[in-house]
């Protein structure tokens, strides 16, 4: 059962330069870098476009591997590592980093809606 890697990235300080940055030397250092880690099926960069609570995330990264199995092997690599060294440098204190595995099926979001309620009480 697939599993990811899920990274999520407040803002930095500094403002619009600060982030500016931290986005240009994600995808010009940190991407080449993930991009060779073995085991990695896809790679999800999303950028948080507003938060319905109070947060200062600003980007979320979901990194997808076939299993646990192979999300291990990834994070004892060579290229994690030297992916890890990276992110170290460039997000200092921003990054929190989860691992998430689906523990039960997803509702099934194609199915039919509930009838509608009955009017026939309404005069």
């Amino acid at each position: 059962m697939p599993v990811s890697l899920l990274a999520l990235y407040r803002r930095p300080e500094g403002g619009d330069e600060a982030l500016e940055t931290f986005q240009r030397r994600y995808d010009q250092e940190h991407t080449p870098l993930m991009q060779r880690v073995p085991g990695l099926r896809t790679m999800h960069l999303a950028h948080v476009s507003r938060a319905l609570t109070e947060s200062d995330l600003v980007m979320t990264c979901e990194m997808v591997f076939d299993d646990a199995a192979a999300l291990d092997a990834a994070l004892a690599s060579p290229e994690m590592r030297a992916a890890g060294r990276n992110i170290r440098e460039i997000a200092p204190g921003l990054l929190t980093l989860v691992v998430v595995e689906p523990d039960r099926p997803s509702p099934d979001l194609d199915r039919p809606s509930a009838e509608p309620v009955s009017d026939e009480h309404q005069a």
